[in-house]
């Protein structure tokens, strides 16, 4: 395995640099497209899991700096993707291996960026910028792996002019165009892997809002009995109702959930008949819908080791998250709504989970598909599941009772 100090492959390598608003500029050597992106800059702790993160759609919008120090040693393949290609705008690394050594390898991270148009850089002191972002928040930036456009004072007005995470609506970007119907379940395709477990005989139906959704989510979902039919964000509720659905299944998705048009409003209708659960956004969004408020975090939690308490048992899983803004509790409590705060982040405090008193909703802040990370709270799933058929077969559930009795 060779070390890549500058492009892929032969030839010269490609300078790159890494701009702040705040001024600061990293260089480096360019992999992946050529091209200049903007996006906020953030990191990411996940020790493996490259390729799920670069492919996670909540991503949209971020150059993301990885804080492990070696990356594409293991390369790529079609069925670690979790969406159709990558959203990120940039990809930040200390420590870049071109010659991947893994049995499932299709290819390289190199090209896998350089097919979707998106620029890598590496060389970059990691340690450092993580750092910055650490105690200064997180910032716009303009990654740049196009020989042109290199100047450093280019690029940090390029990077004062981005536009930002606030107040954009980024999943326009990245939900799907029509519906669709999901039915693969874990592994799929996949030799050499233990089998997933028999799936329930009874099926259920399930609408999934696309707000970026992960593939991860929708195996877990199928295996779980849901017969998935994916609808882009903005389906009306009246529309996602004719299908007939016994729950309905609000996604993550990437940046600010203020900004993601007329979406409350659908939950709102969706929650007077539904079971709902949600994750990250999709709990964002819930949250909005049930007259919350949402806060920008200084840097956010993006990583697989960030420690969530189930305030109902005490309990505390290692959660896999990627978010950069937060439910406010305050906010809830002044709305009125019946809503109980079931999850903390014991790092700083923020709520991490959501449940109704009265009707059959929960969401969670972090990603219990993990993917990568632990699986500590992969539990939610079965929880779901549970409170939708006891709703379908007419038992009085709420979301609330759900949470509290069941633990992970």
């Amino acid at each position: 395995m060779k070390a890549l100090l500058g492009s892929a492959g032969s030839g010269p390598a490609r300078e790159a640099a890494l701009a702040l608003a705040d001024g600061t500029v990293y260089r480096g050597h360019g992999f992946g497209a050529s091209a200049v992106r903007d996006g906020e800059v953030i990191f990411n702790t996940s020790m493996t899991g490259y390729q799920e993160i670069v492919s996670d759609p909540s991503y949209a919008g971020q150059i993301v700096t990885m804080t492990y120090t070696q990356i594409g040693n293991v390369g790529v393949n079609p069925e670690d993707d979790e969406s159709r290609r990558p959203f990120l705008s940039g990809f930040v690394v200390k420590e870049f291996f071109d010659e991947p050594s893994n049995w499932r390898a299709r290819g390289g991270i190199d090209g896998f960026l350089a097919e979707a148009g998106v620029p890598g850089i590496c060389g970059v002191d990691t340690r450092a910028l993580v750092r910055r972002i650490r105690d200064a928040g997180a910032q716009a930036g303009v990654l740049s792996t196009d020989p042109a456009l290199q100047a450093a004072d280019e690029l940090v007005a390029l990077a004062r002019r981005a536009p930002g995470l606030d107040g954009h609506d980024w999943v326009a970007k990245v939900t799907c165009d029509d519906p669709y119907r999901w039915d693969e379940g874990r592994w799929g395709g996949v030799g050499g892997q233990l089998p997933a477990p028999p799936r329930p005989e009874r099926r259920l139906e399930l609408v999934a809002y696309d707000f970026g959704i992960k593939r991860s989510i929708l195996r877990l979902l199928v295996e779980q009995g849901f017969s998935v039919t994916v609808v882009p964000a903005n389906t009306p509720a009246r529309e996602a109702l004719a299908l007939g659905p016994d729950g309905v299944f609000l996604s993550n998705g990437p940046g600010d959930p203020r900004a993601v048009r007329g979406v409350r409003e659908i939950v709102r209708e969706l929650a007077e008949s539904k079971p709902l659960f949600g994750i990250c956004l999709g709990h964002q969004i819930l949250g909005l819908a049930l007259g919350g408020e949402i806060r920008k975090l200084k840097f956010g939690h993006h990583g697989g080791n960030q420690p969530g308490q189930d305030l109902a048992t005490g309990r505390v899983a290692i959660c896999a998250e990627n978010h950069g803004y937060a439910v406010d509790a305050e906010s809830l409590r002044e709305a009125g709504e019946p809503v109980d705060v079931t999850h903390v982040n014991l790092n700083d405090g923020t709520v991490e989970g959501l449940a109704h008193r009265t009707k059959p909703i929960f969401s969670v802040q972090y990603h219990p598909e993990a993917s990568p990370g632990p699986h500590d709270a992969s539990y939610l799933f079965s929880r779901f599941r549970d409170m939708v058929e006891r709703h379908a077969a007419g038992d009085a559930v709420t979301g609330a009772l759900v949470a509290t009795n069941q633990a992970c």
